[in-house]
This record gives C-alpha cells, structure tokens and sequence, in this order.
C-alpha cells in the first residue's frame, strides 16, 4: 500500500504542468527571503535593547520591506523598479505583517515562545502567501 502510495505521487508529479521559471522564482525568492530576515532579525534584535518588542518588530518589517522590493524587483522577479509596483507593494506586507503581528502575539504570549525565536517562526509561517501576492504584484502589468 505504502508503495502505490508513493508510485502515484511520482506518477502525479511528472503529469503536473509546471511553468518554467516557476521553479527558479521560488529559488530565488527563499534565498532573498533569508537574505531579508537576516537583514530584518538583526535589526530586531539590536532595536530589542531600547523599545518593546512590538515597537522592534514594527521598525524591523519596515526595513525589510524595502530590502525586499529591491532584492524581488531585481532579482527574483527579473522586473523593472516601477512606482507602481513599489506603491503596491507596501500592501503584500501589511498583510503579512498583520498576519504576523497575530502570530507573534500567540507565539509569546499563549504558546509562551522566547521574543528572540518567535520572529523566526512568523517569517517562515507566512512565506507561501507572501511570495504569491509579490509575484502578483511585481508580474502585474
């Protein structure tokens, strides 16, 4: 059973169409996504010392999120830096980062997760929604 089980998936992924820069886009955009955290951790943890973590994090996706339009424009999405895109593209991460700031609530506040490692876990919750709302604007004509 385990092996027809693992035979229709192969089977099942070799017949899904997949679009050919597809694949690439999701590599690139997981390496600026790691280049961004990095960049948007350390700037959480140095704000950390003077302001609550609210206000850290708050100031931290700030700073990614123009680390992030640059680094998707050029980079992920291979797309010209239009004032089109980079005033719509604000809202991908104000999305993300309500749906952040409620995850990093539960994560510290009920499921008592360290203000250091709940940061972490936010980014990597949300990265599926975000790369499809920023290659929908960044692709928008």
């Amino acid at each position: 059973m385990r092996r027809l089980f693992f035979r229709m998936t192969r089977t099942q992924a070799r017949q899904m169409p997949v679009a050919p820069g597809w694949a690439a886009e999701v590599l690139r955009f997981l390496v600026g996504g790691l280049l961004n955290a990095v960049v948007g951790y350390g700037t959480y943890l140095v704000l950390l010392h003077w302001m609550s973590y609210e206000v850290a994090y708050a100031i931290a996706y700030v700073v990614g999120i123009a680390v992030s339009y640059v680094f998707n424009a050029v980079y992920v999405f291979r797309q010209p830096m239009r004032l089109r895109s980079a005033l719509r593209y604000p809202f991908v991460y104000l999305m993300q980062f309500l749906l952040g700031l409620v995850l990093l609530k539960i994560l510290i506040e009920g499921l008592h997760v360290s203000t250091r490692l709940a940061p972490l876990l936010v980014a990597v919750l949300t990265i599926p929604a975000t790369f499809l709302a920023s290659r929908l604007i960044m692709r928008a004509n």
